[in-house]
């Protein structure tokens, strides 16, 4: 496993080893030792999640607030996506600037996005299905949104060729000068 700090401390681009050959592939999507030892992070996952979306859909950027700030590991299985996190710690000398990331079926990558960070992504294949393990339970009271076109952020989402798709709850995001941090 290779981990490539990213230019926000603490996020790290994950790439595993893959063993391929005429049959196919396998590669160990999570070995805690691995990882640890690649990272530098201890955690403990205590939820998967999956979740499969049309090109377009744009999820984000979400984050839970303390005390259930989740940290997440995510990858895609089918598809791709362009997978972004963005810094909202108070004081952190990268607060509200972001990374991004193309993880795809083909290419396996993953990103550390640890607690303290909001996440996102945007489909770019016609489908695509997310993976993600996070280190604390989802909890709709502590959940928040800020919205995927903050100017101050300033993401460069990629183009795609359907028109973005976010949920009711993803449009009633706040911008980071108005968020619950």
């Amino acid at each position: 496993m290779l981990a490539i700090p990213q230019s926000i401390p603490d996020v790290f681009l994950i790439e595993p080893k893959v063993f391929g050959d005429s049959r196919g592939f396998f590669y160990e999507s999570f070995n805690q030792q691995a990882f640890e030892a690649a990272t530098g992070v201890r955690c403990d996952f205590v939820q998967d999640n999956h979740s499969r979306s049309r090109q377009g859909v744009l999820r984000g950027l979400h984050y839970q607030l303390p005390p259930k700030a989740q940290g997440k590991l995510v990858r895609v299985v089918r598809g791709a996506v362009f997978d972004v996190a963005v810094d909202i710690r108070k004081g952190s000398p990268t607060f509200g600037q972001w990374v991004g990331a193309l993880l795809t079926e083909d290419n396996h990558r993953q990103l550390w996005v640890p607690p303290g960070l909001a996440h996102g992504f945007l489909v770019m294949s016609e489908s695509a299905d997310f993976l993600y393990k996070t280190t604390d339970y989802y909890s709709p009271e502590h959940e928040r949104c800020i919205r995927w076109n903050d100017p101050q952020l300033a993401i460069a989402w990629p183009e795609v060729a359907a028109e973005i798709q976010l949920s009711a709850k993803d449009q009633a995001g706040r911008s980071l000068a108005e968020a619950d941090l």
